[in-house]
């Protein structure tokens, strides 16, 4: 698993909480901000994600506590808080395309079945969101967390040509290997979303803000997220 300070630092003081029974879930009433976001392939999830951290750090922080980006980790995070092992995250991928390696997997016992699996990363997602100070990256995270207090939902898209010039660049592929690595992705985060919620994630309406990154640059974005949520946050503050 990769790591860096944040997320080193972060972790640390969640599992302490998660053990705490001073836990923040236990406080009635406590509202704790954190950030979903989804994004189209080569959209710059992962750039805008790290220009986010200080920028919360400074000026959304909690006392004791930084703010952390999951992304590609987040699944092997929930399957910790659920004492299972990390290659499990194999058969949790945002997608239903490995099902049959799934079932297969199911009958021999390597791990529990499949919607047992995903009950405990959305169970995951929901403490990590409680407790706040955290980026949710994917697996649908903003329709799992919609009805809880604190939370602002990001969408990041790109048009298609500059995101296929990003694939080529990042992952040295042709530029039709990049198109099909885009629709692959693309693909599969779409189906995992209309398979267990019915909704179709290019819907701007599932975001509090859509953000072209073609024409927004990472740190102009993260700038613009931070002062949306400082806003929110201070409306939503009790006199």
């Amino acid at each position: 698993m990769t790591t860096h300070p944040y997320l080193h630092q972060g972790l640390s003081i969640l599992h302490a909480r998660l053990k705490s029974p001073q836990s923040p879930l236990s406080i009635a009433g406590a509202v704790h901000p954190f950030v979903t976001l989804s994004w189209e392939t080569c959209a710059g999830a992962t750039t805008l994600g790290h220009q986010l951290l200080p920028l919360l750090n400074q000026h959304i922080p909690e006392e004791g506590r930084s703010w952390m980006f999951l992304d590609k980790d987040l699944i092997n995070q929930a399957l910790s808080l659920n004492h299972l092992p990390d290659h499990l995250a194999d058969y949790l991928p945002e997608d239903r395309l490995p099902e049959i390696k799934g079932l297969i997997g199911e009958m021999v016992g390597l791990h529990p079945p499949l919607w047992e699996l995903e009950h405990r990363v959305t169970e995951a997602i929901l403490k990590l969101a409680q407790l706040g100070c955290v980026i949710l990256a994917g697996r649908a995270a903003n329709l799992i967390t919609r009805d809880l207090p604190g939370g602002f939902h990001l969408r990041l898209v790109t048009p298609r040509e500059s995101r296929i010039k990003r694939a080529q660049v990042l992952h040295n592929l042709s530029h039709d290997a990049a198109e099909k690595f885009l629709r692959d992705n693309d693909s599969a985060r779409e189906r995992h979303m209309q398979t267990h919620f019915e909704q179709d994630i290019n819907d701007p309406r599932l975001y509090d803000l859509v953000i072209n990154t073609d024409r927004i640059a990472p740190a102009t974005a993260a700038r613009l997220v931070v002062e949306t949520m400082r806003e929110r946050l201070t409306v939503a503050s009790p006199a």
